[in-house]
């Protein structure tokens, strides 16, 4: 039976119609990833499912009697001047009042507060009347799973980590039905890895919203896309939606393409001499208007973003030039004794947590911030273009025109002169919006504007501090593209995986205690060599630095020599190789039997299962190719 229905839905802002006579069914314990173009009307289709502000115009949604929901909006929607076990507790419903009542009196009797004792007796009462025990353990049960402290205050916490505590506030509910918008917005690689787990091994169903391309490949069994008011599903994961789409759209602009020339042989018809007129077919007339209807109904596939960017003039051969460099901030080491050489052409990512320091290592790279000790050498002829993850380049109260092109109606582009309206138009800004105000913008237009204003000028050295986020999947495609036909020198702050992949040849990345280390190679290269991923943290922002135990010091100061295989060794090391190619033989059978959309029919009860085992599997491949890799470099 279906958790809910959406059926001939209709939404509209204006005389844009967002739904169009849209229908969804979600089915028990499907996992549905949801996409779309940025303002194509997502978050208010899921706000409509949650029964939150959203209305439908036309059509009705219908929920299983009694079912159990829970929304995650993109920004928080509850008080952040609270602790992290109230807000939590709200989401068990009436209770929620007398359980954080009865932790804080706990905590004030164990601090000392005598007083505390009555009121903590009456809520002791008042609890077991009304079954709070069991909601009390629950939420304490859910604190411990997403490594929460409750007694911390929500608005001392990083965006990751107020993201966590929506997260269990949804939850602790345990809701048949998940909503998520936007849910890997400020987490970081390692918490966006949690969260996939914490999505698949969930009992319920989940609709998220997302443009994460890994994200969605790890968690979902059906896309559904929003393209023009209609809701298209597609089962299986992002990869399979993507090859599928392209066909789709194939045939979609064949069967146009015939359409608009059999209506022209219709209009040639009817507009021919008088003697055609006088024996024209009232019932070919009759088909004509239809056919003119029709054409006017359709609606064109949204324009796509223009992406062009000049290099400039080429920089010196070596960029940047860092030797023992370190940063502190107050007794915290950021950046600890770090040399690297970056040169003209490269491209480099760099990973870490929230709070790791990427931001500072950058500037310390540009030369943009004096380092504590060591020296940093800057190279010549550096045209420098900078995205700013927090937008502070962007004044609210300008026009979006003066943004882009202050004091001028012209901007130019390898050469050519161009109209700044039109330029925007290449940005997907209508130019009703022009002269629009920044803060009228939603977060992935401004991400846009601002990428907008980075392209108007001729730059050798592109620096992006998480120019994704907001960004839907065909503008990061595109995006993907110019910077890999970008000649000058890429530096990228990202949390998308698949974004790091496609862009960069390099990785510089932290390892905890201020050490950062480069790899060769992308993201994935990275992952499996990394030291191995640490559990995300209650808060970026005041987690303290891991701190090496003294006997694992010593151990890295006087490193022994690296023994030889023992013969057991030889045989595990010998045998790798087939067990790994047996392992992933067995994930290519499971994701070419995930890619078949009759799977989701016929053995609907066998997915969890499958996408379970992958996951096992994936597990155990990174500690054999771990394990391998440790053995040959002693051979």
């Amino acid at each position: 039976m279906p958790l809910l229905t959406l059926d001939n839905a209709c939404l509209a802002f204006g005389d844009v119609a967002l739904l169009d006579h849209a229908a969804l069914v979600v089915e028990p314990r499907e996992k549905i990833a949801l996409i779309g173009r940025n303002g194509t009307g997502k978050s208010s289709l899921l706000r409509a499912m949650a029964d939150e502000a959203a209305r439908l115009d036309d059509g009705t949604i219908w929920r299983q009697p009694g079912l159990r929901m829970a929304y995650v909006a993109q920004e928080p929607d509850f008080a952040l001047d609270r602790s992290v076990f109230a807000t939590v507790a709200e989401g068990v419903g009436e209770t929620a009042r007398l359980i954080a009542d009865y932790h804080e009196a706990a905590h004030a009797l164990a601090g000392g507060d005598e007083a505390a004792m009555s009121r903590l007796s009456e809520l002791q009462h008042a609890l077991e009347a009304g079954n709070g025990w069991v909601l009390h353990h629950k939420v304490e049960q859910v604190l411990t799973r997403l490594r929460l402290d409750g007694d911390t205050r929500v608005d001392s916490l990083s965006g990751g980590g107020v993201k966590r505590v929506a997260l269990a506030r949804a939850l602790v509910g345990e809701p048949e039905l998940l909503l998520l918008d936007e849910p890997t917005n400020h987490l970081d690689i390692d918490a966006i890895a949690w969260l996939e787990e914490l999505i698949r091994s969930h009992g319920g169903a989940v609709v998220v919203i997302t443009h994460d391309r890994s994200f969605m490949d790890a968690v979902a069994t059906r896309i559904v896309e929003l393209d023009r008011g209609k809701l298209a599903s597609f089962p299986g994961s992002f990869t399979e939606y993507q090859r599928r789409k392209a066909e789709l759209l194939a045939m979609e602009e064949k069967a146009n393409a015939e359409f608009d020339k059999f209506l022209a042989q219709e209009e040639t018809w009817i507009r021919k001499g008088v003697e055609a007129r006088r024996t024209r077919s009232v019932g070919r007339v009759a088909r004509l208007e239809s056919l003119r209807a029709q054409r006017t109904a359709r609606r064109e596939r949204l324009g796509q973003v223009s992406f062009q960017l000049e290099r400039g003039d080429a920089s010196g051969q070596m960029v940047s030039e860092l030797h023992g460099v370190s940063k502190r901030y107050g007794a915290r080491t950021v950046v600890r004794d770090f040399s690297t050489r970056i040169m003209r052409g490269d491209r480099l990512g760099f990973i870490g947590p929230n709070g790791a320091g990427k931001t500072t290592l950058l500037k310390l790279i540009l030369g943009e911030l004096q380092p504590d000790d060591g020296q940093v050498r800057v190279g010549t002829r550096l045209q420098i273009a900078y995205f700013d993850q927090f937008r502070t380049q962007l004044d609210p109260e300008a026009v979006l025109t003066e943004v882009i092109s202050p004091g001028s109606e012209f901007v130019e582009i390898g050469g050519t002169r161009k109209h700044v309206i039109g330029y925007l138009g290449d940005f997907l800004f209508a130019p009703s919006r022009a002269r629009s105000p920044v803060k009228s913008l939603s977060g992935g237009e401004r991400n846009r504007l601002l990428l907008a204003r980075l392209f108007a000028r001729p730059a050798n050295v592109l620096v992006l501090d998480e120019p994704t986020n907001d960004l839907d999947i065909e503008t990061l495609e595109l995006l993907e593209e110019l910077l890999q036909d970008y000649a000058g020198t890429v530096m990228l702050v990202s949390h998308d995986r698949a974004f790091l992949d496609n862009v960069v040849t390099q990785v510089i990345a932290s390892e905890g205690d201020g050490t950062w280390k480069e790899y060769a190679g992308g993201y994935s290269d990275w992952a499996r060599v990394r030291p191995g991923p640490s559990a995300p943290t209650t808060d970026a922002k005041s987690a303290k630095p891991a701190t090496p135990a003294p006997a694992a010091v010593a151990s890295a100061e006087a490193k022994p020599a690296a023994k030889k295989l023992s013969f057991n060794e030889k045989r595990e090391l010998d045998a790798l190789p087939e067990r790994i190619a047996k392992l992933e033989a067995e994930q290519g059978s499971l994701q070419q039997r995930l890619a078949d959309p009759e799977i989701y029919r016929s053995q609907a009860a066998e997915v969890p299962k499958m996408n379970t085992r992958l996951a096992e599997i994936e597990e155990q491949l990174l500690e054999m190719l771990d394990r391998w890799s440790e053995l040959e470099s002693r051979t």
